[in-house]
Parts: structure tokens; sequence; C-alpha cells
């Protein structure tokens, strides 16, 4: 069985996760989120872009650590 969209096995991974990066990466992604508001309100529409881009980035890190932790947890490995 293979983690969707990560072409791993979960037999692959051998480190458990840290969940607390998944936190971390979440508090990421809420500061570009308001930072990007905040650009918008002002008319700087490229740095609300690069933000927007930012957080999305910083969502999808943590995603993939949350997935990871699923597969470790079902598997008894966490």
């Amino acid at each position: 069985m293979s983690i969707p969209e990560q072409g791993m096995s979960p037999e692959q991974l051998h480190e458990p996760v840290d969940i607390d990066e998944a936190v971390r990466q979440l508090d990421l992604a809420a500061h570009d989120v308001a930072v990007a508001s905040g650009c918008i309100a002002l008319g700087d529409l490229n740095e609300a872009h690069t933000n927007a881009i930012t957080a999305r980035a910083a969502v999808d890190a943590a995603e993939e650590i949350l997935r990871v932790a699923i597969v470790f947890r079902e598997r008894g490995l966490s």
C-alpha cells in the first residue's frame, strides 16, 4: 500500500513523525495568510500573491506530515 501522491510505501518510513512540525507549518500558514490579507488592503497584490503561495506551501507540508502520521498510527509505528 502506498501513501497517496507520495510514491513511498509505509514500509519505507523508519523515523517517527514529528507532529509539532505540522503545527509549526500551520502557524506559518496562518501568518502568511494574515500578511497576504494586509497586502491586499494596502493594494500590494504582488506581495499578497507571494504570501498566498507560501501559505499554501505550508498547508501542503502540514497535510503531508499528518498523512504520514496517520499511516504510522494505523500501522502501530507511533
